[in-house]
């Protein structure tokens, strides 16, 4: 150590003289720590509280608590300045109501990957967070929708879990849900549970035990995810009432020829459509519009034109970029000039 930093540090008060004789190296690196440690507390904000011991909670982002993966079984306490909390990948099995009640500015909640049964879900845990837009419950063991959700979340996720049934009232007010994800449960009907979401634009309901196409969908859909399920036949008109879907899938379930009326899939605005893995002998008719079919795994038989090009010519034919036909039982001996202008815009086609 050279005389000059001794001299500092024994000013400071940081050292006395012997320390100082004996010359230490790294006494300096020391002292700097020890500054920004000093410094940095003096930093962080503790505004409603103390970040809880078993949390992170960065000076850089004093509104964030990182709780995830630190198996935790409660709660902890959540300081009133937060707007995001991570609570995931841990050990909780139950949220006693008033566990929020003092972060009632929470943004984000994510509660996803733990044990949470419904019975251990208190009936108002959530009813007081009034600016709340995401909230994650996923991965957990709930049998039912927690009831006084927040009409201000945007995204909701329920996949995941043990939800069989959803009352008609499970999501009235939340005008703002834009995202409902409720895959992999085992609902067997919506009922009217979706009818009062008027911003809901994306509904994951794949691996369920529907036996059919939910009624009274929110007209502002735009993507649909059905697979997997049981699902036999489609209403005639249930793409015509919802003109701004773009992406529909009902790969997996148990369609038949006879199951899916004249035209039910002619419609202008469809981008996606998969149909694939279903019982299915035959092309259904589709938009020329349509730029993407996954018919693979079926029972189709031959390859009708008609079902894609109902007029060829300079002006008329397919939009199709892909056409997965794979996996059925199509002769493509009969194929003619007319298959290539119909799709003359494919890029992909698996026969």
């Amino acid at each position: 150590m050279t005389f000059r930093l001794c001299a500092l540090l024994l000013v400071a008060g940081l050292c006395d003289l012997a320390v100082c004789h004996r010359q230490d190296p790294f006494l300096w690196l020391s002292y700097l720590r020890s500054r920004w440690r000093t410094h940095g507390a003096m930093l962080a904000d503790t505004s409603g509280g103390d970040c809880p011991l078993e949390c992170e909670c960065p000076p850089s982002y004093p509104v964030a608590m990182y709780c995830n993966g630190r198996n935790l079984q409660n709660v902890p306490y959540v300081p009133s300045r937060m707007k995001y909390v991570y609570l995931q990948n841990n050990l909780i099995t139950g949220i006693r109501d008033g566990a929020f009640d003092n972060a009632t500015n929470l943004v984000w909640l994510m509660l996803h990957d733990n044990l949470i049964s419904s019975e251990a879900l208190g009936d108002n845990v959530f009813a007081k967070l009034s600016g709340l837009e995401r909230l994650y419950l996923d991965h957990n063991r709930l049998n039912w929708v927690p009831p006084n959700l927040p009409r201000t979340i945007r995204e909701l996720r329920l996949n995941h879990n043990n939800i069989s049934e959803i009352s008609a009232s499970a999501f009235e007010g939340m005008d703002d849900l834009t995202i409902l994800q409720l895959h992999n449960n085992a609902i067997q009907d919506l009922g009217g549970a979706l009818k009062s979401l008027p911003s809901l634009t994306q509904l994951d309901i794949s691996s369920n035990s529907l036996r059919k196409v939910p009624a009274l969908l929110p007209e502002r859909l735009h993507q649909l995810y059905m697979e997997s399920n049981s699902i036999d036949t489609v209403p005639a008109d249930f793409l015509t009432k919802l003109s701004q879907l773009q992406f529909v899938r009902l790969a997996h379930n148990q369609l038949t020829d006879r199951g899916i009326p004249p035209n039910a899939f002619n419609v202008s605005g469809l981008v996606e459509l998969d149909l694939s893995f279903n019982k299915l002998e035959r092309i259904p008719p589709v938009n020329r519009r349509l730029q993407n079919l996954y018919l693979q795994a079926n029972q189709i038989k031959e390859f009708s034109l008609g079902s894609l090009c109902s007029v060829v010519d300079s002006r008329n034919y397919s939009h199709l970029k892909v056409l997965r036909l794979d996996g059925n039982e199509i002769n493509t001996v009969d194929w003619t000039p007319e298959f290539a202008l119909c799709l003359r815009l494919a890029r992909v086609i698996d026969l």
